[in-house]
Order: C-alpha cells, then structure tokens, then sequence
C-alpha cells in the first residue's frame, strides 16, 4: 500500500508570512502602549547617564601598549588596535547591557552608545573596582531579563494568548522561566564559546587556510540554529511552557516547517537591521534622533508580535495536520 499523499488529506494552507506581519504591525497599532518600555530604554541610554569603565581599562591598555615591543608583533598593529580599544571604552556605556538577548527590550541605542545628546555631555560616573564592575553588570544583566520577559509577556497577551492575560500568576509562571532559559542560555554562552574563540584562535594561529575552513563550518551550523533559536522563547509565552519545553518545542517546529520559517525569520532580520539604519541616520546629539527612536520601538515591536501571531498560527497548523496525518494511517494500514 502506497502511503496516503498530503494533498488527497485536503490540509489547510500553512499561515503566510506577509499575514503574520500584518497582524503583527496592527496588534501593535492597536495597543500602542506596548512601545513605551523599548522607548523608555533607549531614552535612557541616550539621554541618561552613563556607567564607564575607561578609568579603569586605560591602564591596562596602557600596560598592554608598554608590553607590546617584547610580544613579537608590529608596533604599528598593536598602536592601532590599541587606539581601537581605548575609543571604544571612551564611549562605552555598562547600562547597554539591560538589552538582553534573546529575550530582551529592543533597543536602538545599544547598539550606538552615543557619547552626546541633545541636552549635552551626559553625565558619566566612572567605575574602578573591578569587584564592582562584576556587581554591577550582574544586575544590570538581572534586570534586563526582567524586563524582557515582561516586555515578551506584554506582546504575547496582546496577539490572542488570552491564558496570559488571566492572573498575575502567568506572569510569574514567564518570568520564572525566562530567568531559568537565560541563565542556560548565559552559560552556554560562556561554557561553550570561550572554549570554541581559543580553539579558533589556535588554528589560525596554526595555518590561516584551516582557521577559515573551521569557521566557515560553524557558520553553517549557526545558520541551521538561528530559526530553532528565534522562536526558542516564545512557548514560553504562547504556550505556556517551561523553559526546556520552549526549547525543544521550537525545534520540533522548525523541523516541519524550516523553509516557511527560515523565509519569516529572514524578512523580519532584514526589517529590523534595515530600518535602523534609517533610524540611526540624525546625529546623537540632534532631537531628530528622537524620530528614529520611536520609529524603532514601533517597528521592532511589530515585528516581535508579528513572530507571536507566526508562532502561534503555525503551532496550531503543524497540530492539525499531524493529527490528520495520525488519524490517516490506521486506515491506510488497513
């Protein structure tokens, strides 16, 4: 007996992506509110002070420049490469990190660090105890996750997750959970990246050719995580999951539904990293930037709620057709 074809089960069509977006930007539309915590954000981070660690970096920096003779390398490279790292800790700013990744409150000027705003030089409080520093972004880093997952809980109740929206007890039963997946994702992060950067470093080290072909590979294996990872939180949100089931919920998604998937998560990456070069084209220090900001809180909040309405309208397809594919084979065993 031949197995029983997809087409002859009169299957309904999976949801489109276009219509995820759609549903997404007028949910948004709809309850414009939700916008106010990646607007607050990043009026913050360009209008607040900020937490500087130059004081406490440019010895080191300095230290590394002195040493820099006896390394072997050319005193040219490591002066610029030096100069690199001393303008980028200038501008640093350690409140960057309450945006969180990869559940966090989007932010436009994270990615900026703006050292002027409209009001002037802001005001910067230098740190110097690295003992402080560690304090410091811990919590900086607990209250991102805090806010992200409020953030999350915020959109999801919006896009027709109404079980979220019934008790406060939902809210607690996600923000549980994202602090649990956040902190397996951190030390993932940490267990296996380091690890992966000096083994990369060891074969460039080694042969150029090889420590290109390796990362070349991992970049492949990267392309093929990226969509189980995108939608890797939201069954914590939609579906009420626990972090592991989130996990691994998105994955068995993705597995049925990876070239849909792949095509939505590529049209939303191409959306947000887009428009904010639109968003990032006034001057720090001009009240024009204020434009892109609230044009990016918009945006990227559209397209969170877009992967919401995408998530969910796609759970339920993926449901109903392995359903109809269950209740097909007895009958066609027979």
């Amino acid at each position: 007996m031949q197995a029983p074809k997809l087409d002859s089960m009169a299957l309904p069509p999976p949801p489109g992506i276009i219509g995820s977006l759609r549903a997404g930007f007028d949910v948004i539309a709809a309850h414009v509110a939700v916008v106010l915590m990646p607007l607050g954000l990043d009026l913050l981070l360009w209008l607040g002070p900020r937490l500087s660690l130059n004081r406490l970096v440019q010895p080191l920096l300095a230290q590394a420049s002195s040493l820099a003779p006896s390394s072997g390398l050319q005193p040219a490279d490591v002066t610029a490469a030096l100069e690199v790292y001393s303008q980028f800790f200038k501008s640093f700013n350690l409140l960057v990190a309450l945006r969180t990744f990869p559940v966090g409150v989007s932010s436009l000027m994270s990615g900026r660090m703006p050292a002027q705003s409209p009001l002037g030089t802001p005001l910067t409080l230098q740190l110097d105890s690295p003992l402080h520093v560690l304090g410091i972004i811990f919590a900086v880093t607990l209250m991102g996750w805090i806010f992200g997952a409020l953030y999350f809980h915020w959109v999801a109740s919006l896009v027709g997750a109404k079980a979220l929206s019934e008790s406060p007890a939902a809210a607690a039963h996600a923000l549980f959970h994202t602090l649990l997946y956040s902190v397996i994702c951190a030390a993932l992060a940490w267990t296996l990246g380091l690890p992966l950067l000096l083994v990369l470093y060891m074969l460039f080290a080694i042969n150029t050719l090889l420590g290109e072909g390796v990362l070349l590979f991992l970049g492949f294996i990267s392309l093929w995580l990226i969509v189980p990872l995108f939608f890797s939180p939201h069954g914590m949100f939609i579906r009420k999951q626990n972090a592991l089931a989130s996990f691994m919920g998105s994955f068995q998604l993705t597995r049925f539904t990876l070239p849909t998937s792949s095509l939505f998560v590529l049209t939303v990456c191409l959306l947000g990293v887009g428009l904010n070069f639109l968003w990032s084209v006034p001057a720090d220090d001009s009240w024009l930037a204020l434009v892109g900001i609230l044009g990016h809180a918009f945006v990227s909040t559209a397209l969170l709620a877009s992967s919401f309405v995408y998530y969910q309208d796609m759970s339920t397809w993926l449901q109903t057709v392995l359903a109809r594919l269950r209740a097909s084979m007895p009958a066609h065993q027979a």
